[in-house]
């Protein structure tokens, strides 16, 4: 018999970590396990409020599929049972852990992935003064970061922007606004960034005014990340993005995200591979989808103050796999 149980967490931060959104000290976090012949899956998912999601909407819809779940369901069969969020995510997950123990494999041999010895991903700066900032970007540098993700709201951008670039002169910059930018001015601030060599700026407006993003030249590629959840929006975004962002939090799960990256190469996207605040659970999920990625932002756990037992092994700027 098939047996489901889950249960929140909460895992402290090493420092703040400040978007445009407000400012976090922890990352809350919703785990999922399943179990079946003696062998455990696990899952975790990230509640976020920006989709309507808490801890206690996710346990919600975590208890009303137990049954089901129970009884067997597929992972086919679940991606009817919820939509896309954070609480399918948990149980897909769960699932493809639990299939790949069955075969002994890591989960990237059981989706057929060769991985890298060592991945190099983004390193996030988030929201500070711009000295601050442009020290912090230093230090990533000195410590082996060479992709720098930078997160900025609707002031001080040329500050903060010509002070990170001023310090890391090298350094391949791509720029996270979280929907805090206005249609008023986009043009400039995009040929902004393109001067000072920004190689890609992420969803710079709410995801409702999207259709302003037809309005102009693009001089850098924008990526989609509020506005792509899943292979639904891709239509309405073809004339509006050149890149998506693919989080599992978002796609409601692996399943659906291999799919959507599949279906976007195929219309011309350009991948970038995402995560939220979460522990080394999350990540290690993510990992199939990382050969084709341009950018890959999956450093959550290094914001933790301690992650999770066993976790991946972390550097500035790189996992190292093997």
């Amino acid at each position: 018999m098939r047996v489901m149980r889950f249960y929140p967490e909460a895992w402290p931060l090493e420092r703040p970590f400040v978007i445009s959104r407000g400012s976090r000290t922890e990352a809350k976090v919703v785990v999922v396990e399943i179990e079946q012949d003696n062998v455990k899956g696990i899952g975790e998912c990230t509640p976020y409020p920006r989709y309507g999601e808490t801890e206690q909407s996710v346990m919600a819809q975590l208890t009303s599929i137990v049954p089901d779940i129970e009884q067997g369901v597929s992972r086919d069969g679940l991606q009817q049972l919820l939509p896309a969020g954070a609480a399918r995510n948990a149980v897909d997950c769960a699932l493809w852990d639990w299939e790949r123990r069955m075969t002994g494999q890591t989960l990237a041999a059981y989706t057929n992935v060769t991985l890298p010895t060592t991945l190099r991903m983004a390193q996030t700066l988030s929201i500070d003064e711009p000295q601050s900032m442009a020290e912090a970007a230093r230090e990533y540098w000195l410590r082996g970061a060479r992709l720098l993700k930078i997160k900025l709201d609707d002031r001080l951008i040329t500050e903060r922007m010509v002070a990170i670039r001023a310090a890391v002169p090298e350094a391949t910059l791509i720029v996270d606004a979280n929907e805090a930018w206005h249609p008023e001015g986009l043009a400039s601030r995009c040929q902004f960034l393109a001067d000072l060599g920004v190689a890609m700026l992420e969803q710079p407006l709410p995801a409702e005014q999207d259709a302003a993003l037809q309005h102009f030249i693009h001089p850098l590629p924008i990526c989609a990340d509020e506005s792509c959840h899943t292979r639904q929006q891709l239509p309405v975004l073809r004339d509006n993005y050149e890149m998506i962002n693919i989080k599992l939090d978002k796609t409601g799960g692996l399943t659906e995200a291999l799919l959507l990256a599949q279906q976007a190469r195929e219309q011309g996207f350009g991948i970038m591979l995402g995560c939220m605040l979460c522990t080394s659970r999350a990540i290690s999920a993510a990992l199939p989808l990382t050969p084709g990625a341009r950018f890959i932002d999956l450093d959550g756990p290094t914001w933790l103050a301690r992650d999770v037992e066993p976790h991946l092994h972390f550097n500035c700027g790189s996992i190292a796999l093997s």
